[in-house]
């Protein structure tokens, strides 16, 4: 094939403008259906290219790839390669600079420590049609959303070792559905070369890592998760890349997808090299890499990583360790750019799937149009939520009234994003504690605690994730190295938090007041939002109807049980005790309503009818609106 034949000069404007979203389909390596394969690479200050692998002997004389004018890419067909060789790319270029490089558009990876790139092909016969063609519905903003955050290498392992992506498949999608979660999102699968990087190391953009399987296991993984009616998302890394020797560094004897000058093109917290947003080739390269995933693996969203790294251009440096925009302002425009390029290609090219950002700062209209001025993505990580929350819980019961408003602060700016609220990784690692251990107190009132936090959770306005092992209660802090403490989730405290957890679950996706309204004012309430002695908070949750069956959550966060606390409802009759964080099978003492409470035509809180209500210590409870009376 002529190298004008395999890539066209739609492909080669697509390309050089930065809108090129299909490059996986051009770049790589290909198979051709009567044999041999194609290989092409973006090098453009290279003097020469070869392709070298399994087939040749490594040998750089033997297939020299040809230049494409004008465009920088290098073209060889190869007769004798085959599916699973392993291969790089041998470049020279100028002053006599020679590497060995990877495929950067590679389908697949051979197992680190080895770096070099495998041919690929990506044949798979989907059966997760009824999925794909409802999943615009678990997808929409108004969706019950519940995300168990995972990584594969760590969650469960036979006899030491990994488990491969379709034994995972199996076991993953057995707990996810037991435990009630919608949907799961990986730590990034990408291919990274450092295990303990947790995948935010990425060499291979195109590949998921070979440590367990080929790329057809990945797809078998993700089948069959959707299969069972659980939505994949994806962390995904297009903020820096690792500096090993045989990834995208230095590619071609020039600073080609990285900044040249260290104060644009090094990260100086992580180490590693930070993309040329403002190279056009670049952005097509990245926006390729996101709706890769979303093409061929049915990958349903996409959660991009440290956002705010990439907005400020003075993002973890100091005075005069960075250059300021055209404007004089440290916001990096060509990375707003790639971030508005890319959602809009997601939304146009995959409009049921959907983008999260990972953003920690206050930075406007994340989660809004771009036509907006927005950048574009479905939802953003709520990190002032998180960091509160547990700042409060943190807090000795007695000490609770004196940060208060730590609970209720992000009611205001709940609705400036649509929100989702994360119990993350990032929270139980690098000397931070498991969730259960950052709650005070002995073992009972460390549990009770964190069953009145995720109870919170749930009835707060946005959508949920927690991370793999807080559900039941880990105690170690989480490490890559071994699997969870699922020793621990057969004890009586630890099964007691995991069953409130799937009841939870259970319930948030049954009650539409809970989910239907997560983005607007006008599915949330206060009741009580200033009761700061006694650590009580109630509030309604209302949904599409404005609150013709509106939920009441109320936490009691001291262990003094309150009784007779006297809450004003919107609804006179009968409200019923849906779930009680303080019921024994939960693990708890068993205080509570004893099932319904009956309002009584008392004026409190600005309204005409109230509940008496026993408060559990360290609980939530969560109420709804069943009867007239």
């Amino acid at each position: 094939m002529h190298t004008d034949q395999y890539l066209s000069a739609q492909d080669a404007y697509l390309f050089h403008e930065g809108t090129h979203a299909r490059l996986y389909d051009r770049l790589g390596s290909h198979l051709r259906a009567d044999g041999g394969a194609d290989f092409a690479v973006w090098a453009p200050n290279a003097t020469s290219v070869s392709v070298i692998g399994d087939w040749n002997g490594w040998n750089a004389d033997a297939h020299p790839m040809s230049a494409h004018d004008g465009t920088g890419i290098w073209h060889a067909f190869v007769p004798d390669a085959a599916a699973g060789q392993a291969y790089k790319y041998k470049i020279v270029g100028r002053n006599g600079y020679q590497v060995e490089k990877a495929d950067p558009v590679a389908f697949q990876s051979e197992l680190a420590p080895n770096t070099a790139s495998r041919i690929a092909d990506l044949d798979y016969q989907w059966a997760d049609a009824d999925w794909m063609a409802g999943r615009a519905a678990k997808n929409a903003l108004d969706a019950p959303m519940s995300i168990y955050e995972m990584h594969m290498g760590s969650w469960r392992r036979a006899d030491g070792e990994f488990l491969d992506y379709r034994e995972l498949a199996h076991q993953l999608a057995n707990y996810v559905v037991e435990m009630g979660f919608t949907h799961v999102e990986l730590m990034p699968v990408t291919e990274h070369p450092f295990y303990g990087s947790w995948g935010y190391q990425t060499t291979g953009y195109f590949a998921p890592t070979s440590r367990y399987g080929s790329p057809q296991d990945f797809m078998y993984f993700i089948d069959h998760l959707h299969q069972r009616g659980i939505g994949v998302l994806l962390d995904w890394v297009p903020s820096h890349f690792p500096t090993d020797e045989h990834g995208l560094g230095y590619f071609d004897g020039t600073h080609l997808y990285e900044h040249a000058d260290p104060r644009q093109g090094f990260h100086p917290e992580w180490k590693s090299a930070i993309f040329n947003y403002g190279r056009n080739e670049v952005r097509s390269f990245l926006v390729s890499s996101g709706l890769f995933w979303l093409d061929k693996y049915h990958i349903d969203g996409l959660r991009v990583d440290a956002v705010a790294s990439m907005l400020y251009l003075d993002y973890a440096r100091n005075h005069g360790e960075w250059i300021p925009n055209k404007f004089g302002g440290r916001e990096n425009l060509e990375a707003i750019e790639f971030l508005q390029t890319l959602n809009r290609a997601v939304y146009r090219e995959h409009p049921d799937t959907l983008t999260i950002a990972e953003e920690s700062t206050a930075w406007p209209r994340v989660s809004r149009p771009t036509d907006m001025d927005g950048l574009g993505f479905g939802m953003k990580w709520n990190m002032g939520w998180m960091h509160d929350d547990l700042a409060y819980m943190h807090e000795d019961p007695v000490n609770r009234k004196y940060h208060h408003h730590k609970m209720t602060f992000a009611m205001v700016y709940a609705f400036n994003e649509n929100f989702v609220l994360p119990l993350s990784h990032d929270e139980v690692v690098y000397g931070k504690g498991s969730l259960i251990n950052k709650m005070p107190g002995d073992d009972w009132q460390q549990f009770a605690s964190l069953r009145a936090l995720f109870g919170f959770m749930y009835g707060h306005p946005g959508k949920k994730l927690i991370f793999m092992g807080g559900e039941f209660g880990q105690r170690r802090e989480w490490t890559h190295d071994g699997e969870l403490e699922w020793w621990a989730a057969g004890l009586e405290k630890h099964a007691g938090l995991q069953r409130f957890v799937a009841r939870l679950n259970h319930i948030y996706r049954e009650t539409p007041a809970l989910h239907e309204v997560d983005f607007s004012g006008a599915g949330f309430e206060w009741v009580v939002a200033d009761d700061a002695e006694r650590s009580v908070f109630a509030f309604l949750r209302k949904g599409h109807d404005g609150g013709a069956r509106p939920m009441l959550v109320v936490s009691n966060m001291t262990p003094v049980p309150r009784t007779n606390y006297l809450l004003g409802v919107p609804k006179a009759g009968i409200w019923r005790e849906v779930i009680n964080s303080d019921a024994i099978e939960f693990g708890g003492s068993g205080w509570g309503n004893l099932g319904d409470i009956e309002s009584s035509p008392i004026r409190s809180h600005g309204r005409m009818h109230s509940l008496c209500l026993s408060l559990p210590p360290l609980s939530t409870l969560i109420l709804e609106h069943t009867s007239n009376g």
